[in-house]
């Protein structure tokens, strides 16, 4: 049965499947007492033959270029030579003028570049000075392109007033669209994901569209080529106004995107292969300090409505540790004071990822939780004949892997992709200086390298002093749903044993009921818990 037109039961048999595979992780083969596992990903295959045979039925409708493309396979070269796809090189040698890196997409890429229209308008004698939204259905040239074996992301945006038959709208900012498409789906046991409703006017065109909103974004999810695609908008889902864009406002925005969407390039190359959950190497010497809480062990009470933790075993890449040195701590900024036997500057490591705020975070109870995980420096400590100077400003925060940056010059975060035969994930970072970033060019493309500094601990939050000295990581992997929030506390803890070349302890609360103390008084900057991140109100 062709995935466009998955019933409602196959969607359910696959869900409750994958279900049961978790659980027989935990049951039929128990974890180790000390054993961490990375996840599980599955490799779509990618039907390059349908995707030439909509780039044909593009190009055929605009007569003057038609004769230009060279449609019939090459069968004396090499099954995966770009060259057995002519018209697939062609078409990335256009496009590649505006999405640079283009070919590096092992699926098609699909964006609301006409170039089809782009080539005829260049014969015609169209100057070079016209704006590339011409062929972009009117929406701006792409802030953010990245392509790469396990797919590709692009942002684009439209303004207000742009668009013939737009209707007007309260929202006065540009509405930013984004687009990935990927040929590696992580494998999580999400009794949320596959929902959505169809789409009756966009039917004939994407069968198995199914629109939802989900983490702070409307989606449209659908499968072409054999490829999942999911286009997003951020949005509330409440009444318009000026300053925060609606979902209902977004939705014409978004199918006005999906209608004008192309084959834009991309290349045929060898397939990828599933990837089974396994256990990550661990360092073999035991750490006399280092120890942490279980996965989900929040403070109690502090979940939304006092619900708990939830529990997440998985390292979901194994990376650098995001603070450049040790000792470093993951303990909560909202509601430290609540946890009375243990300071921020202490170990054991508390999880933080499900305390309370009014982000839509799926794996926590109630649907809300923190996203991530607040990361805390060690104090400095005091001035010492042989002792390195120390500058509480100056803690650095590096790249956790090789990456490309996605960051514009209004965000407050910067967020790193990997996009690999084996990976599809991102990591965010937050409450670094917004101006540093931009004049250090920490912004959209930039290719950064495991442990380059880019930035240090800050306490940035809508302005300086808006929250506590701490950096905020989280982690997102991409699924049928699009980019979701997963704990990133266990991939935390299994980086932290790799900077520090040790293996930590894992207590339980019965057990950490002491402090252990690594650097000195409870800064002054947590005296109170930051009313601001932990808030539950939509201004948060």
């Amino acid at each position: 049965m062709p995935p466009e037109r998955e019933t409602v039961v196959g969607k359910s048999f696959r869900f409750v499947s994958l279900l049961l595979a978790s659980l027989s992780l935990f049951h039929a083969a128990p974890l180790a007492a000390d054993e961490i596992r990375g996840p599980s990903l599955t490799a779509l295959r990618v039907d390059w033959r349908a995707a030439l045979h909509q780039l044909r039925a593009e190009i055929n409708s605009r007569p003057q270029i038609a004769g230009d493309f060279i449609f019939a396979p090459r069968r004396s070269v090499p099954r995966y030579d770009p060259r057995t796809m002519p018209a697939l090189v062609q078409l990335n040698a256009v496009s590649s003028q505006f999405f640079t890196g283009i070919a590096r997409s092992a699926v098609p890429v699909l964006l609301p570049f006409d170039a089809g229209a782009y080539l005829e308008a260049q014969r015609g004698g169209a100057p070079s000075s016209l704006s590339l939204s011409r062929y972009q259905a009117d929406f701006n040239p792409a802030d953010m392109f990245d392509a790469g074996p396990a797919g590709y992301s692009a942002t684009f945006s439209l303004e207000p007033g742009a668009g013939d038959g737009m209707p007007t709208r309260v929202y006065t900012k540009p509405v930013e669209v984004q687009i990935t498409g990927s040929a590696l789906i992580y494998d999580v046991a999400d009794p949320t994901g596959g929902k959505g409703e169809p789409i009756k006017p966009l039917a004939a065109l994407y069968p198995d569209l199914r629109r939802f909103i989900r983490e702070g974004y409307v989606r449209y999810a659908f499968t072409r080529f054999g490829v999942a695609y999911v286009v997003s908008i951020q949005c509330l889902d409440s009444v318009a106004k000026p300053r925060r864009l609606a979902c209902k406002e977004a939705y014409p925005v978004a199918e006005r995107f999906l209608k004008a969407l192309r084959v834009a390039g991309g290349q045929r190359m060898r397939p990828l292969t599933d990837i089974a959950s396994s256990p990550i190497d661990r360092p073999v010497a035991r750490s006399a300090e280092f120890s942490y809480r279980p996965s989900g062990d929040i403070i109690p009470n502090t979940g939304y409505r006092k619900q708990g933790g939830h529990p997440d075993v998985m390292a979901y890449a194994q990376i650098r540790f995001p603070l450049e040195k040790a000792p470093a701590f993951v303990r909560s900024q909202s509601y430290g004071k609540r946890d009375k036997n243990d300071g921020p500057n202490a170990y054991p490591w508390r999880d933080n990822f499900c305390e309370s705020r009014s982000f839509e975070v799926w794996q926590c109870g109630g649907g809300y939780g923190h996203q991530g995980e607040d990361i805390r420096a060690a104090d400095c400590p005091p001035p010492g004949e042989g002792r390195e100077p120390c500058d509480p400003k100056q803690r650095a925060v590096v790249a956790v892997r090789d990456a490309i940056v996605i960051r514009s010059t209004r965000d407050q975060a910067a967020t790193l992709e990997i996009n690999s035969r084996t990976e599809h994930i991102r990591f965010r970072y937050m409450h670094m200086n917004p101006h540093v970033m931009n004049a250090d060019g920490l912004l959209n493309g930039r290719l950064v390298t495991e442990g380059e500094k880019i930035g240090v601990v800050s306490n940035y939050l809508d302005h300086p002093a808006g929250t506590s000295m701490h950096l905020h990581f989280d982690v997102q992997v991409f699924t049928r749903d699009g980019w979701i929030w997963v704990s990133p506390y266990v991939t935390l803890v299994s980086a932290y044993e790799r900077l520090i070349r040790a293996r930590g302890r894992e207590v339980g609360p019965e057990i950490a009921v002491t402090a252990q103390p690594v650097a000195h008084a409870l800064p002054e900057d947590v005296s109170k818990p930051d009313q601001r991140e932990g808030s539950s109100s939509e201004e948060n």
